[in-house]
């Protein structure tokens, strides 16, 4: 039954309504007294038809919009500008990037049960993508943390050219733009819009000319760190070295301003979250993080850093991981990795019963299922502390194994903005979440660029 909600008008608006009403029903409903239960029956039923058509008179249209509508809305007018997808990842390991024959139309198939260890299907297709109203994409270029920076370059380069060759397979669907016209312009013309963003410092082998190449090549973001320390940043899942960013780890952030290409911090310690956002001249974004108010990980961003983000104008793209999102899957992971090093020292040299061990264990403890809830009080908590500009979505599809009941694709979006628009959010709101926030970031990075035009690059010594 669709409930409407009851307001007071003004004086003018009550006259102007009685005015309009049948004067019988209404007028006597509520002018007589209702001095005793006979007399209350009795006018009960004109009181109620007066009130519910004062009622359905004085809401508003918007509303009356279910959440569902008020999401669809949305997300029609201002599709998801995704801030991280790890598919060129996932082609690597799936195929090895060899894809004239890889059907990206629809990747339901791909599950693999009986591989060692199994391999589940792709989260990502155009056809999943579509229904999940997605307009534009970040593809993460990403590949693993790795001391051999030099290999870890190439590999990188593997990763774009995956990426762009998967786009021109299907030109009808997909196109990477360079800046943000191209990129809207692709949205407009009903294309899922891409640009390249690179997971790791590691990616430019500790040299600037590697990412001035790299920004050439199409990448228009770079994560600081991954999971590793960087030689000039620290990582948040690592240990610290030097108390944030060394110099050299400034001058990166600086050259990344110069020609436009985002700051991101994802991944890096809290440390290197300050230090670089005292560095920056241009707004800097999380990709795919969450808020350690919700949920204490290191990987997600603390509440003495969100101040600094909403003054630096950028943007927390909440991850959709459950052990990034939910406390209890974040307490299983840390007693799973408990067992599993007691088990390790209790059957030192004995790795098959280690293994089985794990695997009772695994079998009497299920992983707790996380609720789409969980991820709109991420987004709460950002709207609440630093206000609904500074939000977006950087699902990190393809590089998890898991996600939140109901989102367990791309195409589960419509499902949050319906949990976000029932918890009170406008249309604009959720735009602004949609891709509204992050295209204003992406603009502003491009305009601070734009404005240091004929400045010298930075420059540091090559070896001899």
């Amino acid at each position: 039954m669709r409930q409407y909600t009851l307001f007071v008008p003004s004086c003018l608006c009550v006259r102007n309504i009685l005015r309009n009403l049948p004067a019988a029903p209404f007028a006597a409903g509520l002018r007589r007294p209702i001095n005793a239960l006979g007399s209350r029956a009795m006018n009960k039923a004109p009181l109620l038809a007066g009130l519910a058509a004062f009622t359905l008179l004085s809401t508003p249209a918007a509303a009356q919009k279910s959440p569902e509508a008020v999401a669809e809305a949305a997300l029609k007018k201002a599709p998801v500008f995704d801030g991280h997808n790890d598919v060129p990842w996932a082609l690597r390991l799936r195929v090895a990037n060899v894809i004239n024959g890889f059907d990206f139309q629809d990747t339901t198939d791909t599950a693999k049960p009986d591989a060692t260890p199994p391999v589940i299907a792709m989260h990502t297709d155009l056809n999943r993508l579509r229904k999940g109203h997605v307009g534009a994409q970040f593809w993460s270029v990403y590949v693993p943390s790795n001391t051999n920076e030099q290999q870890a370059v190439q590999q990188t380069i593997e990763q774009i050219d995956v990426m762009k060759r998967l786009a021109a397979r299907y030109p009808n669907d997909l196109m990477l733009a360079s800046n943000s016209v191209e990129l809207e312009k692709g949205m407009k013309a009903g294309k899922i819009a891409g640009m390249l963003g690179i997971e790791g410092g590691q990616s430019i082998g500790s040299s600037l000319a590697v990412l001035r190449e790299m920004y050439g090549m199409g990448v228009r973001y770079m994560t600081l760190t991954h999971s590793k320390t960087t030689p000039w940043a620290d990582s948040a899942t690592d240990a610290p070295k030097y108390d944030g960013m060394t110099d050299f780890g400034r001058q990166v952030v600086q050259e990344m301003n110069r020609i436009g290409m985002i700051v991101d911090l994802s991944h890096v310690s809290e440390a290197t979250m300050k230090d670089a956002l005292e560095t920056t001249k241009a707004p800097v974004m999380f990709s795919h993080s969450g808020v350690r108010a919700v949920n204490d990980h290191p990987r997600n961003v603390p509440d003495s850093v969100l101040p600094l983000v909403k003054a630096n104008g950028g943007i927390v793209m909440i991850v959709f991981l459950p052990g990034f999102l939910d406390p209890k899957v974040r307490a299983y992971g840390l007693d799973r990795t408990a067992i599993e090093a007691r088990l390790k020292s209790q059957y030192s040299g004995d790795p098959a019963a280690v293994t089985a061990g794990l695997k009772e264990w695994d079998a009497a403890n299920p992983v707790p299922k996380t609720q789409i809830a969980k991820v709109a009080e991420h987004v709460d908590h950002l709207k609440n502390t630093i206000g609904i500009d500074h939000i977006g979505l950087g699902g990190d599809y393809d590089g998890m194994d898991s996600a939140p009941e109901g989102m367990e694709d791309v195409a589960g979006y419509p499902a949050l903005f319906t949990e976000l628009a029932r918890r009170g959010y406008s249309q604009a709101d959720l735009e602004k979440i949609a891709s509204g926030n992050m295209l204003r970031v992406l603009k502003a990075v491009e305009a601070y660029a734009a404005s240091q035009t004929g400045a010298p690059p930075v420059e540091t010594p090559v070896a001899k």
